[in-house]
């Protein structure tokens, strides 16, 4: 299976949160599962730490980084294509930009996307995860 981590599940997976499901911890564990980041991810990271909403140990880049190569993920770019499809998404109420990349990328992708976010996961028009 391929999966795309939104920022938060990152978090939540490092931090062995319940906010996220048996289910989600077990296919971002599985061997068979191919697991991805969004550069885009990198961008709320950063946000999230200058503003102290999240703390980690070391620079928020060392912890992404870190998370990539301790879990084997893979990081994908921001293309053209991908925004395009980020603001041509059918129906989607959310306004977040990094939301709607993440999204887009998934379904570009085909991957099922992790996250705890209650819109994304309620949208028809991307398999998700929680």
């Amino acid at each position: 299976m391929k999966l795309l981590v939104d920022t938060s599940a990152a978090v939540f997976f490092s931090q062995k949160s319940s906010r996220l499901s048996k289910a989600a911890y077990e296919q971002l564990s599985h061997s068979e599962s191919e697991v991805f980041v969004s550069a885009i991810s990198s961008a709320e990271l950063a946000c999230l730490w200058a503003s102290k909403k999240v703390v980690f140990a070391d620079h928020w880049k060392l912890w992404f980084r870190r998370m990539l190569a301790i879990n084997g993920w893979t990081c994908l770019p921001i293309t053209l294509e991908i925004i395009e499809e980020a603001y041509s998404l059918p129906d989607l109420a959310h306004r977040d930009p990094a939301d709607r990349i993440l999204i887009a990328t998934a379904r570009l992708e085909r991957m099922w996307l992790v996250t705890t976010d209650r819109i994304i996961l309620n949208y028809p028009h991307v398999e998700s995860i929680s």
